[in-house]
């Protein structure tokens, strides 16, 4: 505890997470696990951008 007494004091002062981000990486990396047999790149990027509506997500990060 005392060698992140810093850190854990700045997040109750300050109302940043990063816990939206965390959460688009975990279902990138389901989705990237189950589809394995994907023979194109291009097919996966567009499940897991049409999956997490790319739309959507670019107004949480602005």
């Amino acid at each position: 505890m005392k060698n992140w007494q810093t850190e854990i004091l700045n997040s109750f002062a300050f109302c940043y997470s990063n816990g939206f981000l965390e959460g688009i990486n975990n279902k990138t990396k389901v989705m990237k696990r189950h589809a394995y047999g994907y023979k194109r790149f291009e097919r996966l990027r567009a499940k897991i951008l049409l999956t997490l509506k790319y739309k959507e997500v670019g107004l949480h990060l602005g």
